[in-house]
């Protein structure tokens, strides 16, 4: 990977701020699955969502197959925090930018799993659970989906979770890397 030609696109982009981590460092705990289950309203209802994407362990080994990571964020300050439909309005933006860091990251010739903020928005109607996704090529769990504990994470990395007042943080996860023959890619699922 040519980490130069990769952080000069990364700059052109309205990054608040990014990190190469390592998977192994990562916490994945039944405790963020709980709080889906007993707090998201999107808990059973989409392909992105538990339990649509398998356990806490499952969701571990698909990441672990990533050596490597890219933590990336955005914010984004709005006129009144409590207003949720104003907060979810700005998640667009930060959607498009995930999908441009992925595209940087596909052309260097890797290979990326990602993971973002969406419970998945891209159909107005998800089809889950009566059929397969429509759009898997589009489609990014959500970080918490897996069992990540992203607050951890972000205080690693010096990020507050949450500035306070009126300002949003956004955060991804875009696991990567090089391509890998099929019987490789099967024999590192195991």
């Amino acid at each position: 990977m040519e980490y130069n030609a990769l952080e000069e696109q990364l700059a052109q982009l309205p990054l608040y701020a990014y990190f190469f981590l390592k998977t192994k460092e990562l916490t994945f705990t039944q405790r963020v699955r709980h709080i889906c289950r007993t707090q998201c309203p999107m808990y059973g209802k989409t392909w992105a969502c538990p339990p649509a994407v398998g356990t806490v362990e499952e969701c571990r080994r698909k990441c672990m197959a990533y050596p490597d990571f890219l933590l990336i964020c955005t914010v984004t300050e709005i006129d009144d925090i409590a207003n949720v439909d104003a907060a979810l309005a700005t998640r667009p933006e930060h959607e498009a930018i995930t999908r441009q860091v992925e595209q940087i990251l596909q052309a260097q010739g890797l290979e990326v799993y990602t993971l973002s903020t969406e419970a998945c928005s891209i159909c107005p109607q998800c089809s889950y659970p009566d059929q397969p996704c429509r759009h898997p090529e589009l489609m990014r769990p959500c970080i918490e989906s897996h069992g990540i504990l992203l607050t951890e994470m972000a205080e690693r990395c010096g990020i507050p979770f949450q500035y306070g007042d009126n300002v949003i943080t956004w955060f991804s996860m875009l696991f990567y890397r090089h391509r890998m023959r099929t019987a490789e890619y099967q024999a590192s699922e195991k």
